[in-house]
This record gives structure tokens, C-alpha cells and sequence, in this order.
């Protein structure tokens, strides 16, 4: 089981540790949520609580707790840059099933 960052995902994510000032790393998570089930929860990991997995990619950690980790084994999250004001995290996840048309929420 593992999620895994690129090497794009994994240096927007040290940046973002750095001018922050402190933390571990990201903490990935989902929620129930939208019209198909579930959304991704993203935040900085600045600590790792019971149930909670950790991986780490490109020297950037990962933080998952144990009830997320079944929807995002295998995933692999990307930084993406469009243009000047569109960039963001894209999650490439092979447990999806659906996926709403927003693209908001997700089913496993």
C-alpha cells in the first residue's frame, strides 16, 4: 500500500513547507462528500496520530490515516501548472470507479 508524489508534487510541497516555516509533509485524506461519495482532504501534515500511515516520496512525506488509505492505495499525486493563474494538485487514482462532473467528488 503507498501513495506517491512526483517529482513536481513533491518540490511545490517542500516550497510550501518551507515558506510556511515548519511541518512534515502533506496529509492526504477523504471525507464523504459531493453527488458520487467522497473528496479529497489535503493539508500539511504537522504531526502523525495513531492510524495514521506514512510514506515518503521524492523526500517529502505522506500522511494517510488507515480508514483513507483503502480509496488512495496506489495513488500518485502530481503539481500541475496550466498557465500563469491555473495550477493545483491533480490526483491520479486507480481506485476511482465514477467520478462527478465537477470533478469534485469520487466513488471507489
Amino acid at each position: 500500500m503507498a501513495v506517491t508524489l512526483t517529482d513536481a508534487a513533491a518540490r511545490h510541497i517542500s516550497n510550501m513547507i518551507e515558506k510556511r516555516g515548519h511541518g512534515l509533509g502533506l496529509r492526504i485524506g477523504t471525507k464523504k462528500s459531493g453527488c458520487t461519495g467522497f473528496a479529497y482532504v489535503v493539508d500539511y501534515a504537522d504531526e502523525v496520530a495513531a492510524g495514521d500511515q506514512v510514506f515518503e516520496s521524492h523526500g517529502v512525506k505522506v500522511v494517510v490515516d488507515d480508514q483513507s488509505l483503502p480509496r488512495l492505495d496506489g495513488m500518485e499525486v502530481d503539481f500541475v501548472k496550466t498557465s500563469l493563474l491555473n495550477e493545483g494538485f491533480e490526483f491520479r487514482n486507480p481506485n476511482i470507479k465514477d467520478q462527478c462532473g465537477c470533478g469534485e467528488s469520487f466513488s471507489v
